[in-house]
């Protein structure tokens, strides 16, 4: 939808109180706030204070929690000030499906699939944060965007900074595109060093800010892959097409080659503010308040390519690009499953991978995915396979 400068953007945030909601809530102040944007909706989980104090402070129209138990007190914070407010799964979707120019999806996990895809089939643009409506459901998110006529803004760093590269070349001409990565804490780390790290160590990342588990994801490299799948779908790539490469100082964001031979890569510091300032405000530039790059300091880039002995997750994700359909689904859910096991102590580090792998070998016919049940339903098989190998695999130990 476009707009002039003038004009208020009416904003919906799906995910307002996580990491990069609280970062967007942070970008649209300096942005000018209420003057710029007008809060069409907000939603969080927990932390319900914050969650309406922001509301408040924004003057939101409307305020969701995921948690139904959490409805009277979410109503209780809200008292007196005329916002409305509802708790639970269809709560979400009337967030999604309130009018706004712009909706950002940051609810993580496929609990922000269905939320989302109503904002999208109502045309709004969509600055995508969530993995899964393209992991699991690229297919049906793409109909839907296509149908409802929004644009769709990534804010991964990575695929941001691919659309930045694009506007400068032009899919046709499009040879390659390369996604860097940190390599996490155990980019050196042996397969025996790797066999004996803590979720504490994993959860170390060594230049950005991220949840937990997102951490942990890094440091396994399997959100590194979830963000090769979610590329070949924003950019309707061929699982060749798609290139990883460890940048160890997190400057160059992602890179895209040309059919001529040059190759554009898009720099800045690592802040998500960055990616999500430019979604926010697209298609202008808008002054934010991130660390400039200092080129007397910065006296090295490095680069090299990914083991996939030691990190087997980008292997995964290619073996999920060229099947397509619901293995991304699969691979995703068997993935988060996996993780939950590590954090609690029951499989090692080198053994999500271990269950990931598995589960889609047993689960290699998924379908198409085409609709929310099928979504829904190969998450939760992928769920219940994966929770058979972690305990086949405790017996094992």
């Amino acid at each position: 939808m476009t707009q002039t400068s003038q004009e208020r953007r009416r904003l919906t945030v799906l995910g307002a109180t996580g990491s990069i909601g609280a970062s967007t809530l942070n970008v649209v102040r300096h942005l000018g706030g209420r003057d710029t944007f007008k809060i069409t909706a907000l939603t969080g989980r927990d932390n319900i204070e914050v969650l309406a104090r922001e509301a408040i402070a924004l003057g939101a129209d409307f305020v969701a929690t995921a948690d139904e138990d959490r409805y009277h007190a979410l109503r209780t914070e809200l008292s007196g000030t005329g916002i409305a407010c509802g708790a639970g799964a269809d709560a979400l979707i009337e967030a999604g499906e309130r009018e706004a120019d712009i909706v950002m999806a940051a609810i993580v996990g496929v609990a922000g699939l269905a939320p989302t895809l109503a904002a999208a089939r109502r045309g709004a643009d969509i600055a995508l944060a969530n993995k899964e409506c393209l992991v699991s459901a690229g297919q049906l998110f793409k109909r839907e965007m296509s149908a409802g006529g929004g644009r769709l803004l990534p804010v991964d760093s990575e695929h941001n900074a691919i659309h930045q590269c694009l506007a400068a070349g032009g899919n046709e001409a499009l040879e390659r595109i390369v996604l860097t990565a940190s390599g996490g804490p155990f980019r050196n780390h042996t397969l025996e060093q790797m066999a004996q790290v803590s979720a504490d160590d994993a959860a170390a990342h060594p230049n950005w800010s991220m949840g937990r588990k997102i951490s942990i994801d890094s440091a396994s490299m399997f959100n590194k892959a979830l963000e090769m799948i979610e590329a070949q779908h924003l950019f309707d790539l061929r699982p060749d097409q798609v290139e990883v490469v460890i940048h160890p100082q997190s400057i160059i964001h992602s890179m895209v080659g040309y059919a001529d031979g040059s190759m554009l890569a898009q720099l800045g510091a690592p802040d998500m503010r960055t990616a999500i300032g430019y979604a926010l405000a697209y298609p202008e530039r808008r002054n934010l308040p991130v660390e400039r790059l200092d080129f007397k300091q910065l006296s090295r880039l490095d680069f090299q390519v990914p083991d996939e002995e030691r990190f087997p997750a980008l292997r995964l994700a290619r073996e999920a690009m060229e099947r397509g359909g619901l293995a991304g689904a699969v691979l995703n859910g068997a993935k988060e499953t996996a993780l939950d096991s590590f954090l609690a102590k029951e499989i090692g580090f080198l053994q999500m991978a271990d269950v990931v792998e598995r589960t889609m070998a047993r689960m290699a016919g998924a379908g198409a995915a085409t609709r929310i049940d099928a979504v829904y339903a190969a998450d939760a098989e992928a769920r219940v396979i994966a929770a058979e190998e972690i305990a086949g695999l405790r017996h094992a130990a």
